[in-house]
């Protein structure tokens, strides 16, 4: 199974690719998408969709998963990452691909083990569980892989529960 993994944001917008294949995991891709604050809200999302769609024809994911917004103390920033979010979620229904959502504290449990763990730690599980041989350089993508990590252990664990029923 391929999960696109996506960490949405305006600014920068992680995507991480991962292949989940009889328990191990593989990064097929990682990078962010990134738009000048010198370009209007509505060309910005223009390119994160047409850069998602441009990724998704790529690697024909399977399912995407998307970490749900973070209410922040910022109203701003929290409604330039749900509009961010948004366009994901068209992205993939454009493409008729299925959309999980989790949130932080659900994708640190399901890559760490603990909701509360720093973003170090599960920075450190994601380069273990992809056998990466560093850290991607930027924290959104690897937020990214960690968001689809979450979603290939949740999806296991689903089909491990309907297999006993």
């Amino acid at each position: 199974m391929i999960v696109m993994g996506v960490d949405p944001g305006t600014a920068i917008t992680g995507v991480g690719v991962v292949e989940g294949r009889e328990g191990k995991f593989t990064a097929l891709y990682y990078d962010c998408i990134y738009t000048s604050p010198r370009l209007s809200s509505s060309q910005r999302l223009g390119k994160i969709y047409d850069q998602l769609m441009d990724l998704m024809e790529r690697f024909s994911p399977h399912q995407v998963a998307v970490e749900e917004l973070f209410f922040n103390v910022n109203v701003k920033t929290a409604l330039s990452v749900g509009q961010a979010r948004g366009v994901v979620l068209l992205a993939a229904e454009r493409k008729n691909i299925q959309v999980a959502d989790y949130t932080p504290l659900q994708v640190k449990q399901a890559v760490v083990g603990y909701g509360r763990a720093e973003k170090r730690q599960v920075q450190s599980m994601v380069k273990k569980l992809l056998s990466l041989n560093d850290v991607p350089a930027v924290d959104d993508a690897s937020d990214a892989l960690a968001v689809a990590i979450c979603h290939l252990n949740s999806f296991k664990m689903d089909s491990l529960m309907k297999g006993l029923s």
